[in-house]
């Protein structure tokens, strides 16, 4: 019973004052989640009613680049953004979406839109698992 009451308090928290919530993610043009949050080629953002329907949906250019040194947080954060749900993100990403109110919902995959849906149903929660590579891959390269 525990993980559907956390799973419930994680979704009442990320309502904002209008009775909306707004969620991010990493996509690809053919609307799968990107496996590598800083690397996707845009934000799709979803506006969710107080009913748990999609009421909106807007794509944001991505810089392309390591998660954790983009701008990508404050701009989400700036336009309402509290949750993202992501395949692949690192530890330093999360800290900076964290930090711009944002929690990062890790380990989704597959089409954006029914992930979002599983999502406000209640039936995703959090991998728990960060993206390795950035603290265990001497050859990964990121702009750091």
């Amino acid at each position: 019973m525990k993980p559907a009451i956390a799973r419930e308090n994680n979704y009442q928290t990320a309502i904002n004052i209008k009775n909306t919530m707004k969620i991010a993610v990493p996509t690809k043009k053919d609307n799968q989640i990107d496996d590598h949050f800083g690397h996707c080629e845009f934000y799709t953002v979803y506006t969710i009613s107080e009913e748990h329907e999609i009421i909106d949906t807007q794509t944001l250019d991505s810089a392309q680049g390591c998660g954790c040194k983009s701008d990508i947080a404050q701009v989400l954060a700036s336009q309402g953004v509290t949750v993202m749900l992501a395949g692949g993100i690192g530890g330093g990403a999360i800290n900076v979406l964290k930090t711009a109110g944002i929690n990062a919902i890790r380990g989704c995959s597959g089409n954006a839109t029914e992930i979002v849906k599983q999502y406000i149903s209640g039936l995703i929660i959090d991998s728990g698992l960060n993206c390795s590579h950035h603290d265990q891959d001497a050859e990964h390269v990121c702009n750091h």
